[in-house]
Formats: C-alpha cells, structure tokens, sequence
C-alpha cells in the first residue's frame, strides 16, 4: 500500500486528490478481502460441505453472474442515487454475504451467501470505476495529468489485492474456512467505516440522472457497442489465464505448483509493470492504437502456444517456457488494453450516465465471455488437435481490430 500511495503522489503529475487515493485504496481493500476467500470456495464446498462437481460448478457459476451480469445495475443506481449510498449498501452486503458463507451448511445458504456476495460487487465496484474514471477525465481536462495514468493505479491497487488476498487466506484457512470469511468481512467493515467517514455526501459535478429511455440511447450508440465487443474479446481472451492455460501446463508435464507461480507472474507484472507501460502507451499511442496494439500482443502471446506446439521441447522447466511468454504477452496486453478502454467510456457516454455505460461494459463484456468461454472449452477437448484453440484464440483478437472505436464523442 506504500508503493501505490507513492505511486499516487509522485513522478512529474500533481498528487491524486483525496477523493481519488479513497477510492483507488477502496480497490485495494475490496480484493484483499475477496481474494482471502474465493480461490479457496470450490475446495471448501467439496470437501468441507461435500458438494458434487456440477453443484460447485453451478454455485460458481451464479456468483460470476450476480457479480458480473448485474454490473450495468450497479451503475444505473450509481447514476441515479449517487456514488456514497451504493458504496455503502455494496459494503453491507458484502460483510452480510461473508459472515453468511462462514456459517452455511448446506446447498440453500451457500447459494444465498454467494449470490449476495456477487452482488453486493455489482453495487460498489460500478460505482467506485465510474467515479474513478469521471475524476480522471476531469484532471486530465485541467492539465493535471493523463486519465489513463489513474486508471492504471486503479488497475494496480486491484492486482496488488489480488496477489495479497490468497497470501493472506493461506494463513487464515490454517484456522478454518469460517476464519477466512469472518476475516473477509472484517475487510469489509473497515471500508464500509472509512467511506462512511470519508466519502463525500455529494461529489462536486456529479448530478443525478434523471428521466427515462437511456438504455435505448446506449443501445443505439454503436461505437459504445463496438467498443463493448472489442473489450469483450480481450476479456474472454484473458479468461484464458484459468482455462486455457491450466490444460498447457498439463500437457507440458507442469504442477499445480508451477501454474501458481505463472499466476503469480502475472499478478506481478501489472504491479510493478502497468505504470511505464501506460505512461509509454500515452506518450506515444492514442487510445485506438493502444487498443490495437494491445490486441495484437494477445494474439502473439496465442499464437506463441500454437508455434510451440509443433516443436519437440524437452520436458522439465524448457516445456514451460511457452506457457510463460504467453503469460507475460497476456499480461502485457493487458496493460494496453485495460486503461485505454476504461478511458474511452466517459467519451462514448451520456454525461450524466458514466455509471451505466460503465455497468454495461463489463455486464456485456462478462456475457461475451460467458458464451465464449464455452465454446472454448469445446476446443480444449481432448478429441480436437491441440493447436487447434490456440489458433483459433489467437485469431479472435485480430478480428477485434476491425470493431476498434473509429473516433471519440457520444456518437
């Protein structure tokens, strides 16, 4: 937390503004706390609860959907009622939804748990991502800075919990897993009491929404739509750390060991790494061609796989190595892609519906990903040719290019 407060206030820009370092440190705490529960869920139900496999996929499953699917809610009540009472409905929730997981024992509560728990996400985290991006507009707007600048440090306080998360869930699963939920909410506690004292009653040049037919507008804004396409690509091909990857270090003779460490990797790059690549990118790139190479580097990183495969490497650490510059080129992509996306919103949005375009950007994307995600788990069978995914991955980026954003405005 010290590296981003630094981060934060140093370089050539001015220091971010309170309002700002609340929220990105909020992005910090929120995946502490997540990430010291959900990695170890599928274990507990199995063996804690002893849930069948379809039954832990389908639990999972409903929480990525209450999360993910309900985003563009989130952020049309962020719109209408403003950013301090969805943060801090979000943050009950969550603490309710924790607390609830600790103590369930059976199918019904799990799945009650879960559910609140996604969406309580799907209150706070559009509310949160929008603020942060209409603030970063507004500094860039005043000279003060690059908005991609502040949506990478959004995106680096959200990696460093992740990393952290796990670390510090090993430790409270040593107890037990209701431990690690109470620990959770405990998080969450501490968020809601800081926002709760923080948080502004109302936030300067934010103006509540008003009137109807604005999911119409949204629907009829094409290169908002092109751009939800384009980000959902990148999003079902980063999804590929968790599907596609596990079966290469299969294949390559890898552990579970090894496939946390390349887990572990990426979580690191975009920590020490988002920063320089984002202040290369807005130097040199608008967002167009940051998008564009950043989906050109996702497609490298598959078609690396793909080249391998047709080469005879010796098994140990050497049959790892393209597994690792995939991970490396995903991330990287990533990074490109991430911030100039985030960034483009607010210029495809109605003013005072920065939060539902938000929502609808990650609810559409998580969608694009869902259907996706299927059918590559068709192609990763084991009756299809290996290579036959990873190329088809890799070409799935190339033809983002073609829905790139062709130009800013309301359109």
């Amino acid at each position: 937390m010290r590296r981003l407060r630094r981060l934060a206030g140093g370089g050539d820009e001015p220091p971010l503004s309170p309002l700002l370092r609340l929220l990105i440190g909020t992005q910090f705490a929120f995946n502490i706390g997540f990430f010291a529960v959900l990695p170890f869920l599928a274990d507990h139900l199995g063996s804690g609860i002893g849930m069948a496999g379809w039954l832990i996929g389908l639990v999972l499953g409903l929480r990525t959907f209450s999360q993910q699917g309900l985003f563009v809610v989130g952020g049309m009540l962020t719109d209408r009622l403003g950013v301090r009472p969805v943060v801090l409905v979000g943050c009950v929730l969550r603490v309710a939804g924790f607390a609830w997981l600790g103590f369930a024992g059976n199918t019904a509560s799990v799945i009650g748990s879960v559910l609140l728990i996604g969406f309580a996400a799907a209150l706070f985290s559009p509310a949160v991502e929008s603020e942060v991006a209409r603030q970063a507009v507004c500094r860039e707007e005043e000279g003060l800075g690059s908005r991609a600048r502040v949506l990478a440090l959004l995106t680096v306080a959200g990696q460093a919990g992740a990393f952290l998360g796990p670390l510090l869930g090993v430790l409270l699963l040593a107890v037990d897993f209701r431990t690690a939920c109470l620990a959770g909410a405990g998080v969450f506690v501490l968020v809601l009491a800081g926002h709760a004292w923080l948080l502004p009653q109302r936030i300067p040049g934010r103006e509540p929404a008003r009137g109807r037919g604005s999911v119409r507008i949204m629907l009829r804004n094409r290169a908002f739509l092109a751009l939800c396409l384009v980000y959902g690509t990148y999003l079902l091909a980063y999804n590929q750390l968790y599907l596609a990857l596990p079966v290469e270090v299969d294949r390559a003779g890898g552990s579970s060991t090894q496939l946390g460490w390349l887990f572990a990797l990426s979580s690191l790059l975009v920590v020490t790494v988002q920063l320089p690549v984002t202040h290369w990118a807005s130097a040199r790139l608008d967002v167009r061609r940051a998008m564009a190479l950043g989906l050109l580097t996702l497609s490298a990183g598959f078609a690396l796989v793909a080249a391998s495969l047709s080469a005879d490497l010796t098994g140990g650490a050497v049959a790892l190595l393209p597994a690792a510059g995939f991970v490396v080129l995903l991330t990287v992509g990533q990074m490109l892609i991430a911030p100039a996306a985030r960034g483009l919103v607010p210029d495809l949005a109605e003013p005072r519906r920065i939060g539902l375009y938000t929502g609808a950007l990650s609810s559409v994307s998580g969608l694009i990903v869902l259907l996706g995600g299927a059918g590559v788990g068709r192609l990763l069978d084991p009756g299809v040719p290996a290579v036959v995914p990873w190329l088809v991955l890799a070409a799935l980026p190339l033809l983002a290019l073609l829905f790139l954003p062709r130009r800013r405005g309301r359109g």
